[in-house]
């Protein structure tokens, strides 16, 4: 409240200099300025939902906490002209979970600055070398919590040892769930085999992704996938789990490798499918690559956002006047947040 109280303050402030015709807000953190503003500016409102409280807990919300946070992105979804999600499952999830009509839902993905991604090749030979050995190098990057998926790759791994000896992984990154992850890493008897050096800056990132021989993405939930795209910008083979965004973004034996979230047997098969085939392998990354180019760059993205605003606006007097009647109709009654699993009521998992 305090942070949405010195917001709302400093937005304000801003107005007194500069006229504006929209609010857009990201998420439910900045929920009550944004409402705020649109009552007190009358200005079309535009919210972006990253991702749901309900999604980031496979459907459920397990405490009082979660089902706060629930209805306030229930509120702010509703409250606002146009919904901007980053893919066509949060576009079905945003309509499921709070009753957003899809015509007022637009899908606009993240973007990529694909050269960021492009590094010398001496970087490459450098990261190969510092954490591939003799093998193939599997490698994953992100936040290390349950819903990434990490478990399931190292899980994975014996069985892809198996079939190609001396094969390392790189787990970049860091967070909460980085003890269990040690843990396995102990249990499976992959201590030599797993290198976890935390986050990498600058070109070390990028690096290590263009000496990868496959880029793995385990996530079990994924309202888009950037690291994807960010793995692909930089030429490696994707493996992906097919959920969320992810499926969107990576299309089997187009794109790169898919299979089920949460099966690491599955994961197993995808990457040995690149790691036996090195030229089909790069034949895949570099479409991939293409794609993110095509699709992903941040000139589409604003003419798409722009669009959103566009009718945002043309809109305004329409959804004014819906609002009105259904406050009219149930008053500022919170909204009822049913029991159980909500993605699988919404059939969605």
């Amino acid at each position: 409240m305090a942070f949405n109280h010195t917001l709302t303050r400093t937005a304000l402030r801003a107005t007194e200099a500069d006229t504006y015709d929209v609010i857009h807000a990201h998420d439910w953190l900045v929920a009550h300025t944004a409402i705020t503003l649109r009552d007190h500016l009358d200005l079309p409102l535009v919210t972006t939902i990253h991702a749901t409280e309900a999604g980031r807990h496979q459907g459920w919300l397990p405490d009082e906490m979660n089902r706060t946070i629930h209805g306030v992105e229930h509120w702010l979804s509703t409250e606002s002209n146009r919904v901007i999600v980053c893919s066509g499952y949060m576009r079905d999830e945003v309509t499921a979970l709070f009753g957003v009509p899809t015509a007022r839902v637009d899908v606009v993905p993240n973007g990529v600055e694909s050269q960021r991604w492009r590094v010398p090749a001496a970087a490459v030979t450098s990261a190969r070398a510092r954490f591939a050995g003799d093998g193939p190098l599997v490698t994953f990057a992100g936040r290390l919590v349950y819903e990434k998926g990490v478990q399931h790759l190292l899980a994975g791994l014996p069985r892809l040892r198996e079939r190609h000896p001396g094969l390392r992984a790189v787990i970049v990154g860091d967070g909460p769930y980085k003890p269990e992850l040690e843990a396995d890493v102990r249990r499976l008897g992959l201590g030599g085999a797993v290198s976890m050096p935390g986050f990498l800056g600058g070109t070390d990132l990028p690096a290590v992704m263009a000496a990868s021989d496959c880029f793995a993405v385990p996530s079990i939930y994924e309202p888009f996938g950037m690291v994807a795209l960010e793995g692909a910008a930089a030429g490696a083979p994707l493996a992906v789990a097919a959920t969320g965004g992810l499926a969107e973004i990576v299309e089997p034996g187009v794109t790169g490798m898919t299979f089920a979230p949460q099966d690491p047997d599955g994961l197993a098969e995808a990457v040995h499918a690149l790691l036996s085939d090195t030229d089909r392998a790069r034949a895949l990354a570099r479409r991939a690559r293409a794609l993110v180019h095509q699709r992903y760059g941040w000139a589409s993205i604003a003419q798409r956002t722009a669009a959103g605003y566009a009718a945002a606006i043309a809109t305004t007097p329409a959804f004014t006047a819906e609002r009105a009647a259904r406050r009219m109709a149930d008053g500022h009654a919170a909204p009822r947040i049913a029991e159980g699993n909500l993605l699988a009521a919404a059939g969605l998992r």
